[in-house]
């Protein structure tokens, strides 16, 4: 979160935001505190995934919450997997 310029309080804001979006566009069923680690942690994932295709990460807030939503929609199809 450091990289992409924003602080921990936008962080949870920015998370909560990118995780309500991958909650409504994959059409689960998730809490307030869960959308904000869904955002946070799905923004660490996906800027893992895209060092590992050696793919710039996007910076500032929109970075944050794009990297964010991608990431959280990942983790909510991990999700379903493994609960199959």
């Amino acid at each position: 979160m450091e990289n992409a310029g924003v602080g921990w309080i936008a962080a949870i804001i920015i998370g909560g935001i990118a995780g309500w979006l991958a909650e409504k566009v994959m059409s689960s069923n998730m809490g307030l505190l869960m959308n904000i680690l869904l955002g946070i942690v799905g923004a660490i994932v996906a800027n893992w995934i895209l060092g590992l295709l050696h793919i710039q990460p996007l910076a500032g807030w929109l970075g944050y919450l794009i990297t964010g939503f991608v990431g959280a929609c990942i983790l909510i199809a991990i999700g379903r997997v493994i609960r199959r």
